[in-house]
């Protein structure tokens, strides 16, 4: 009878991997008494490092316009470096795509709402994100591309 081996989940470390920020159209911009509209985009990457060590990054790209100028745009990649053994494999989806980004997500908000204050810009604080519904999303989106990816694979 084979051992059973008792579950493994361990943060090793969290690091910023990447941060930018643009202000192409300074200082005249920054002149304008208008209210910018913002736009927020979220992403979650998993990249396996060794055996049981993964490597869960969070990005955001945050881009502020004047009509078609921009104010500023801040791209960041926070990451983290997990250990997850002993799991069974049904588990390993939500872990990696929940649980993980939950806990680097933080980090990601400080960092750039600290990058665009020190830029001299009001702070933007990203919204709090419900990473299992996001999750959710890109289960039931990557269920429906497998069905269009053959249709449309007939199509072209």
């Amino acid at each position: 009878m084979a051992e059973q081996l008792d579950p493994v989940f361990q943060i090793q470390r969290v690091y910023l991997k990447e941060a930018s920020l643009e202000q192409p159209n300074s200082p005249a911009i920054l002149l304008e008494q208008t209210q910018p509209a913002v736009d927020i985009q979220l992403g979650v990457d998993a990249n396996p490092v060794a055996e049981g060590i993964f490597e869960i990054s969070v990005r955001a790209t945050v881009t502020t316009k004047i009509g078609e100028k921009t104010v500023f745009l801040v791209e960041a990649k926070q990451a983290g470096i997990f250990e997850i053994r002993n799991l069974p494999q049904e588990q390993m989806g939500p872990i990696v795509g929940i649980a993980c980004p939950q806990i680097v997500y933080p980090y990601l908000r400080g960092n750039v709402a600290d990058l665009i204050q020190r830029a001299g810009f009001p702070p933007v604080h990203l919204a709090e994100i419900n990473f299992q519904a996001m999750y959710e999303q890109q289960q039931q989106a990557a269920a429906a591309g497998a069905t269009d990816g053959a249709a449309s694979s007939v199509l072209q």
